[in-house]
């Protein structure tokens, strides 16, 4: 009986120390904690998202200046609308696409005049020529690029951006005249708003 009772004392001492050392182990993952952070950066990751598609809806609305005239913030809104858009030439319209005169054509056509289709044309018979320090928004930019005649032109937003059709595999996007590349190929530009509508606008004030 004696090898017996040794058996049996030395399991009921072993057993609380076995079931310490099992429950000691199983709370090591809550210590280290990686489970709670995998779960906590979840709901951070959706935030940010939310923020960024946010101030990116934001910074949309910011592209037409506030001190635009009327005239000038209907053409911009048009042209910012369909910023994105893939060039197409010969295109005017969103569904089909753009090119740099049909995209001006397109922003332009609840004005109370019409312009001429092509980049030259417009550049030559319309509107008067503005020096590059007095460019409003809505003001046309004229560019020549491979050519020595204009062939393409832009719409000013301010703060020296301007929105266009830029080429084939490109989309309708804004860029800035600061670059070296459009500083050289720069031309002219030209305010298209008829003069009668902004004495209009003075009086009515």
């Amino acid at each position: 009986m004696r090898p017996f009772f040794k058996t049996w004392l030395t399991i009921c001492l072993l057993m609380p120390l076995a079931a310490h050392a099992t429950n000691r182990e199983q709370r090591l993952p809550n210590v280290n904690g990686f489970t709670p952070k995998s779960h906590a950066s979840a709901p951070a990751s959706k935030s940010s998202k939310s923020k960024t598609t946010t101030l990116s809806s934001k910074s949309r609305s910011k592209l037409v200046p506030p001190m635009a005239s009327k005239e000038s913030s209907n053409v911009l809104s048009r042209a910012v609308n369909v910023l994105g858009t893939p060039y197409r030439w010969g295109g005017s319209s969103p569904s089909k696409g753009f090119d740099c005169s049909g995209l001006v054509k397109y922003a332009f056509n609840d004005a109370t005049f019409d312009l001429p289709r092509t980049s030259n044309a417009m550049a030559s018979g319309h509107g008067e020529k503005v020096e590059r320090k007095d460019l409003k928004p809505g003001d046309l930019i004229f560019f020549n690029i491979k050519s020595r005649r204009v062939n393409h032109v832009a719409i000013y937003l301010g703060n020296d951006r301007f929105i266009h059709a830029p080429r084939r595999g490109k989309a309708v996007s804004i860029d800035t005249l600061n670059k070296p590349y459009w500083e050289k190929h720069y031309v002219v530009a030209k305010r298209v708003l008829p003069k009668e509508q902004q004495q209009l606008r003075v009086v009515q004030r």
